[in-house]
């Protein structure tokens, strides 16, 4: 006599328990978490707890406010997601932190498949230096989706050491090109006036004009920062008052340096019954609208000046009369 397996039996009768169907009506939770997490509308659904799907949002939230990995083991994160859910299970710095590259891997196949649909790209990119004197390179391409909206992504963003000749330069973008397959899809490469840049576009131009990949002869190839261009001119306007922006910044830089010096300075400011809401501003000299902020906040507090010289021998940068004069002109 042949017997079945305990398994098939127990299968067959869960089948067809009368009491087990019943017991599997019970009240759902519904949820509006798809609305809430991706912004789109949409009704409401079962409540299903999913870990993978927790942690691919807490690699996102960790990418888009650019959170240490560290926190995902600090106590209170925990206890708080173990309240939400005592479902959770906690993970370390170094799991996370693979769900990130996780995510950024997956996000890349993905535009790169979009990439596939795309005719023409034009390209920005720009080079800087960090405080921590490494150099970085940051290049976005611009392209019409296929609704005919403008689009922009960054596609690299990466450190860029010296010495940053054009050929460098040229050899970095070409190899992100390679690297997203759209080398034969640019259109425009927007760069400031540097000649490194110069010579790099020379590069460029050449490199795509061997593969018959040259969009218009390469006329519209080079287009050049307007950005860069409005701020040359006024830097060479700027020029007519250099003595006066060299005072009022090195003495802001002068106050700023030390606690007690701008300790001393807001005194004098609070003796005056200026607004303490306002503050002084160094600018940045390579960018001509913060050289504005810096003088238009320095004439707020210009009778703070002469009167903080008087307490401090060691301060040489007090701006003349003439020079505020020419500072109100401006601003």
């Amino acid at each position: 006599m042949k017997v079945g397996g305990l398994t098939s039996t127990l299968m067959r009768h869960q089948k067809i328990c009368v009491a087990r169907q019943v017991s599997d009506k019970k009240q759902k939770i519904l949820t509006l978490d798809s609305v809430i997490c991706d912004g789109k509308g949409g009704g409401p659904s079962v409540y299903k707890y999913d870990k993978e799907k927790v942690r691919e949002i807490i690699a996102k939230m960790i990418i888009v406010h650019e959170y240490s990995f560290r926190m995902v083991e600090h106590k209170l994160f925990n206890v708080l997601l173990k309240t939400l859910n005592p479902r959770f299970d906690s993970v370390s710095r170094v799991t996370i932190r693979n769900d990130c590259i996780k995510l950024f891997t997956s996000e890349k196949k993905k535009l790169k498949e979009m990439f596939n649909s795309v005719g023409k790209i034009c390209l920005t990119t720009d080079l800087w230096t960090s405080n921590q004197t490494i150099g970085y390179m940051c290049l976005t391409a611009h392209y019409m989706d296929m609704d005919w909206q403008l689009q922009k992504r960054i596609i690299s963003f990466c450190g860029l050491p010296p010495p940053h000749t054009g050929l460098a330069i040229a050899d970095a973008i070409l190899q992100c090109l390679i690297d997203w397959g759209i080398e034969n899809k640019v259109c425009t490469v927007t760069m400031d006036n540097a000649s490194a840049n110069d010579t790099a576009i020379r590069n460029l131009k050449d490199n795509f004009s061997l593969k018959g990949t040259l969009y218009f002869s390469g006329r519209i190839f080079h287009v050049r920062c307007c950005a860069h261009i409005l701020n040359l001119m006024v830097q060479d306007g700027l020029d007519e008052i250099r003595g006066v922006i060299e005072n009022v910044r090195e003495s802001v830089k002068y106050f700023k340096m030390s606690p007690a010096r701008l300790h001393k300075f807001t005194e004098i400011f609070r003796q005056l019954q200026l607004p303490t809401s306002r503050r002084l501003i160094l600018d940045v000299p390579t960018r001509w609208n913060s050289t504005y902020k810096m003088l238009e906040s320095a004439l707020f507090f210009k009778e703070v000046f002469p009167r903080y010289a008087e307490r401090d021998p060691n301060y040489r940068w007090l701006p003349s009369t003439d020079d505020w004069n020419k500072a109100q002109e401006v601003c």
